[in-house]
């Protein structure tokens, strides 16, 4: 089942996605769910990302947005609530599914990565209220890309009818499992036409890097902590070194590169040998005891 964790839980909730589109863009000028990225709107690069991820997929939408053409090609969750922010979509969603937990997403994070998506997944803990990011930026938690569990729907109601609506200090005073982030930059949003004029040329960067297609197995205790024992990749790093690097801010990894070797194509390379396209990479760790 999609988004579900491994196991230790004896009834896991199933995992719904929700993207908040609901917002009305004043600082932007622009709708922001309709803003192009490499040739898609963000609210459909926000859809497609939760798509293998999760059971069902909304879009949470206000009322009057309903016909609105982009959002009325996907299933929407409608705010119940008026004026109180992202609050409204969440609170919604879980009167409408209360049995389910909620990955909810922003429709304005066009640096997000499937790598960060699938992270959140994998570190996913029922037993707690919500579990998400600790902003890179503040150290605050990132309450628009988190894992809400059905627990989390009471102490949520009972903060707006004390007349509080920030999801942040939500997160930040109830039982929320922080993480840190795997990619700086992929909970950046966007809100206003600079900010807009800013991701796309780091969009353009990213595009115009040199990338090549790998296959990465792992051995030993660098499978359990990947939690897999081969890959295929798309990535940016030129050497073994830079691949590792890469992974490393992925995974759990606690061994340096010093002390592992690494296999190209099955034979043993160095660190700064250039990745070419296709190469078939291994890390391979000390044997124990060795």
């Amino acid at each position: 089942m999609a988004g579900t964790p491994g196991s230790g839980h004896a009834s896991v909730p199933p995992l719904y996605g929700l993207v908040l589109a609901g917002g009305r863009s004043t600082r932007m000028r622009r709708d922001k769910a309709a803003l192009a990225y490499r040739g898609r709107t963000q609210l459909e690069r926000a859809m497609a990302l939760l798509d293998g991820r999760v059971e069902r997929t909304y879009v949470s939408v206000r009322a009057e947005q309903r016909a609105e053409p982009l959002r009325a090609r996907f299933p929407q969750i409608v705010d119940t609530l008026a004026d109180v922010g992202p609050v409204a979509g969440l609170l919604a969603a879980q009167a409408q599914h209360p049995e389910a937990a909620w990955l909810v997403l922003a429709c304005d994070l066009p640096l997000l990565d499937g790598a960060t998506l699938a992270h959140l997944l994998r570190a996913r803990d029922p037993a707690r209220t919500a579990t998400a990011y600790r902003s890179s930026h503040d150290g605050l938690p990132e309450p628009l890309c988190a894992i809400y569990e059905p627990r989390s729907r009471e102490p949520l109601s009972a903060y707006l009818a004390a007349g509080k609506q920030c999801p942040r200090k939500f997160l930040a005073g109830t039982d929320t499992l922080l993480l840190d982030e795997p990619n700086p930059r992929a909970l950046d949003n966007i809100n206003t036409p600079e900010e807009y004029g800013s991701a796309m040329a780091t969009l353009t960067a990213q595009s115009s890097a040199t990338t090549r297609h790998v296959t990465v197995q792992y051995y030993a205790l660098l499978r359990e902590q990947a939690g897999r024992r081969e890959e295929a990749l798309v990535t940016a790093a030129r050497t073994p070194r830079e691949l590792y690097s890469e992974l490393a801010a992925r995974y759990p990894f606690s061994l340096a590169p010093e002390v592992l070797r690494v296999a190209i194509n099955a034979e043993f390379g160095e660190w700064s040998t250039p990745l070419e396209d296709g190469d078939a990479v291994v890390f391979i760790p000390p044997v124990a005891g060795g």
